[in-house]
This record gives structure tokens, sequence and C-alpha cells, in this order.
């Protein structure tokens, strides 16, 4: 027999379980945790679209005129989407959810994260370039990033990448058909995708990691200084 104060002392005494959200954090965890952060991130900043009645999409908007003084712009257009039409939110986070999570369980986490960061923003060096007047919002160029690496990878193991050809030549053409959707950033976002897929590829030993590392941050100063020559261009 025990009293209650000796099993709460001996309950205390014991290793405290994890919580699930945090096992879901640990390295090992098969959890995409980037693709389901990124995911609710996107869904409570539309909301805030929505209450504040258009404020939240003016701040983050991509304006390229805006660049040189808030060059954050180019990474928060991701989040921000159409209040007019609930169906540009509901396509790109329904690719998210289907994709982010395959591909991130094929290259990790923190390349995840840095195909996704980097594809919307040449999405946005992209509408910079070629369409230096248009306000431009939306997570498209992540998402076609995430579609070019995937073709890339796909390619490589030897699967059959003919429906993802076809998804994705018929949302560029979608792109160049509708009116006010940013072709431009899909271009820039699906190239970006596809180089940084080829670097992983070619670096996969662990001995190449750090040179991996070096040609993803190269890619991402290549961004920054097809910005900066743009902007002196203007």
């Amino acid at each position: 027999m025990q009293c209650p104060e000796c099993i709460a002392a001996a309950r205390a005494a014991l290793p405290k379980r994890p919580s699930a959200l945090a096992r879901a954090f640990r390295p090992g965890s098969s959890v995409p945790v980037v693709s389901y952060s990124i995911l609710a991130l996107t869904l409570v900043v539309f909301a805030l679209q929505w209450i504040t009645q258009g404020a939240v999409t003016s701040a983050l908007a991509y304006f390229p005129p805006l660049t040189a003084f808030e060059p954050w712009r180019m990474l928060t257009v991701a989040l921000v989407h159409s209040d007019n039409s609930i169906f540009h939110i509901v396509f790109n986070m329904y690719s998210l959810w289907v994709l982010g999570p395959l591909l991130e369980s094929l290259i990790g986490r923190a390349r995840f994260a840095a195909v996704y960061v980097l594809s919307a923003l040449g999405g946005s060096v992209a509408v910079l370039w070629l369409a230096p007047l248009s306000v431009v919002v939306g997570a498209s160029g992540a998402i076609f990033g995430l579609l070019g690496a995937f073709f890339v990878i796909q390619r490589r193991l030897g699967g059959r990448n003919v429906q993802l050809v076809v998804i994705i030549a018929i949302n560029l053409a979608l792109g160049f058909l509708i009116p006010g959707v940013s072709w431009q950033s899909h271009i820039g976002g699906l190239l970006v995708g596809a180089v940084l897929a080829w670097i992983m590829l070619r670096t996969r030993r662990a001995d190449q990691q750090r040179r991996q590392a070096v040609l993803i941050g190269l890619v991402g100063l290549a961004l920054i200084a097809a910005t900066a020559v743009r902007l002196a261009l203007f």
C-alpha cells in the first residue's frame, strides 16, 4: 500500500514525456513541420488580410518600385493572397499540402525551406525584371519552385514525370491566359527550384555538404545581385 503523497512524488520523479508538438520538431521525426508551419502561417496571414480589410495586404504585397526601401516584400509576398477570390489561396495551399510533405521528406527540412524561400525570391526577381510596375501577391513563385525541384529530383530517380510535366505546363499556360496572374513569378520560381534541386543532387555525399551549402548560398547571392542590377537600371 502507498499513500497518495508517495504516489504523487514517484510520478513527479519520472522523466516527463515530451509533447506531441515537441516530438514532431525533433530531428529524427518524419513530420513535415516546415510544410505545415508555412501553411499555417499563410492561413493566419490570410485571416488577418480579411480582418484588417486590406491593410496587411498593402503592407506585405510586392510592388517593385518599393524594393529599394522595403526589400522584405520580395519574400512576404508569399504570405499574402488575393482577398477578392478564395481560389487563389486554396490552390496554392492545396499544392503545398500535397507536394510539400513529399518533397520535404526527400530533401530534408532545411533544404526544403531553402527551396521555398529562394523560389519565392526568384519569383519576385522575375517580376522586378519583367513586370516592374505590377503589384503581386501570392505564394505561386514558391509553389512553382517546389514543382521545379520535384521534377528534377523525380527525373534523376528515374520516375515517370509525364503527369508532372502536364501539370506544370497547364499552370504556366494559365498564367499567360488568365488576366491578373503573374506568369513572371511562376517562371522565376520554377527555374530557381529546378536549379536548387540540381545542386542538391550533384552534392549528395556527406563530404559534399559544405559545398552544397555554399552553392545554395551563391544562388541566393545571385538573386540579390540581379535585384541590385535591376534597381540600378530604374
